[in-house]
């Protein structure tokens, strides 16, 4: 089906919608879009309905009202689920986007059949962290999206990949560019909100899989594996940042698929 948009009681939503089958929603992370996940989709979609929005403020999503605390966005994900008619659904967050995912999981675990973060962490922002997230909305502020953009972007990539990579960079630095300044600042100032989800982990009794880059700048592995239990599989990717969907796709898509049981 491909590209939609559905107006839901705060925005104006676009996500894209491909395959058949068990439904599986794909959240992007912080200043991406459904974009970030061009070289996985096709392989899911296979078996699989897969269904990957534009978080509200990114892409071609829009926000018309509300705000952007984690489980506000996790109502907006309940809200296109009830608009669709899906029951349960499998939920991989990358990010930002795993952010939601544990406040969905808190708030809505009858709506999961399980749920993944990838590149992703159960913690709350160190103190430090919320300076630097403060900083980033002045820095906003006063030079606009694309500044912001110039110096997440590297970051996010592991050193060697910004070199043979560099058209995944570039996408990944377009992609950026076209979130709004609402949808930054508003993400910024919930994710330096957010609380402590650890317990979500150990408290769960969903299947979780937990997936980390060998070589991530932003949130290493330690930060991701934070609970250990049967239920919990937890990935490293070799060679792989903080974007494994780009960097290393071909060892992110079976660890995927291994989850969903294919």
């Amino acid at each position: 089906m491909g590209q939609q948009q559905i107006n839901l009681s705060n925005l104006n939503l676009a996500y894209q919608d491909f395959g058949e089958g068990e439904p599986v929603v794909l959240l992007h992370g912080f200043c991406g879009s459904h974009l970030y996940w061009d070289k996985v989709i096709s392989a899911l979609a296979n078996k699989n309905r897969v269904i990957v929005p534009d978080l509200p403020g990114h892409g071609q999503s829009n926000f018309s009202k509300g705000n952007y605390e984690m489980e506000y966005m996790a109502d907006t994900l309940k809200e296109l689920l009830d608009r669709l008619k899906l029951d349960k659904i499998t939920l991989f967050g990358h990010s930002l986007g795993g952010y939601i995912t544990l406040a969905f999981a808190e708030k809505y675990e009858e709506r999961l059949n399980g749920f993944s973060l990838i590149h992703s962490t159960a913690h709350p922002d160190s103190e430090e962290a919320k300076i630097g997230r403060d900083k980033l909305i002045e820095k906003v502020n006063l030079e606009g999206v694309s500044s912001l953009i110039d110096e997440l972007i590297p970051k996010l990539f592991a050193q060697e990949n910004l070199e043979n990579k560099v058209e995944d960079v570039k996408k990944a630095k377009e992609i950026g560019y076209g979130t709004s300044k609402e949808g930054v600042i508003g993400m910024l100032k919930a994710m330096r909100n957010r609380p402590d989800r650890n317990l979500v982990l150990k408290n769960s009794t969903l299947p979780v899989l937990l997936i980390a880059g060998e070589k991530d700048q932003v949130i290493p592995p330690d930060r991701t594996f934070s609970v250990h239990k049967e239920t919990i599989s937890q990935v490293l990717i070799q060679g792989a940042g903080h974007m494994s969907m780009m960097e290393k796709p071909k060892l992110l898509i079976p660890e995927i698929q291994k989850f969903l049981k294919y």
